[in-house]
């Protein structure tokens, strides 16, 4: 089987912003299919892990975009595992039209958690194939960096972990992390411009019913910070956001 996989897509109106694009937050679940799936296939995925009683969590994920994908318009997205160490796995990402042009590039890192503990799990003591998989292919964005803490600076709109927050861990959603950054700024700012870089670290997990605080703190015009606390004011993510 080959090291990289390749997925088709073609984008719903039920998918799209006002603008009538796919959105930061549905590219990131089109990005999290085309990882599990290519993990699945390859006998690194989310049964596999479960079978040792552990899971994968994403820890960094940063996005960059030159366009996006519109009404009914077919794109592809390639995936590969770039690296893996003890502790964590990069895979890469790459987003093409129908001509083969790129859209845009993502980068991810991931680490392995035992489920009972929720504490790290040494990946070179799993029965899995994934470093027969690592491949050497390029991506020509930059990988994810320190993030500034916008908490220190700024008071937090308050937010509680509800039902539809949730993923199959029973924890708050990775890309739900993404959503409500997103949701503090005014709808003026996406009609005007659009997010050419999303970088975001995930830090401490959320759970039902948790009470939260979001923070946004602006960099420059076009660049910001933003970060999630609990109610004790410890971040449990950060994300910077580039616009263009």
């Amino acid at each position: 089987m080959s090291k990289i996989g390749e997925f088709h897509f073609v984008s719903e109106s039920y998918l799209l912003d006002f603008r009538g694009r796919v959105t930061i937050p549905m590219m990131g679940n089109y990005l999290l299919h085309a990882s599990s799936t290519h993990a699945e296939q390859r006998g690194f995925g989310f049964n596999a892990m479960a079978s040792q009683g552990c899971a994968w969590v994403l820890s960094r994920m940063v996005i960059e975009m030159k366009s996006y994908p519109t009404m009914l318009q077919p794109f592809t997205i390639t995936t590969w595992v770039e690296d893996a160490n003890k502790l964590f796995t990069s895979r890469c990402f790459a987003i093409r039209n129908a001509e083969g042009e790129a859209m845009g590039y993502c980068r991810t890192l991931w680490a392995a958690i035992d489920l009972e503990s929720r504490k790290p799990t040494d990946l070179a003591r799993l029965d899995n194939n994934l470093h027969s998989f690592i491949v050497d292919e390029p991506c020509p964005i930059e990988k994810p960096g320190k993030i500034q803490a916008a908490e220190k600076d700024t008071e937090g709109e308050p937010y509680k972990v509800r039902y539809s927050d949730l993923d199959v861990n029973g924890h708050f959603n990775s890309i739900k992390y993404i959503e409500h950054l997103l949701d503090m700024f005014d709808l003026s700012m996406f009609a005007d411009k659009e997010v050419s870089r999303f970088e975001i670290a995930y830090m401490a997990e959320g759970k039902y019913g948790m009470e939260m605080f979001l923070h946004k703190k602006e960099i420059d015009p076009l660049r910001y910070v933003t970060s999630i606390c609990d109610k004790d004011g410890k971040a449990i993510c950060r994300a910077e956001i580039t616009w263009k």
